[in-house]
């Protein structure tokens, strides 16, 4: 996988769009959009970083969580 796709799923696995994105990750918006779009290339180094601090603060699980409350109370 490329590392434009690691970082949108990445992303995704916050439930974040870009811009909340970048600003908790404090990434202009541009860059962020390069990386996304191939124009630039993500260091690995960083999405390492970002998935660590992601996973640690439990972000992808809260979505996740929020998904799950959304949907009961949609029923």
């Amino acid at each position: 996988m490329e590392a434009r796709e690691e970082l949108r799923k990445l992303r995704e696995s916050t439930g974040m769009n870009r811009k909340e994105f970048c600003e908790y990750f404090e990434i202009p918006y541009m860059t962020e959009t390069d990386w996304e779009l191939g124009n630039r290339r993500v260091p690995q180094y960083l999405l390492r970083l970002m998935e660590y601090k992601i996973q640690t603060e439990k972000l992808s699980d809260k979505r996740i969580e929020d998904d799950k409350e959304n949907d009961v109370t949609n029923r």
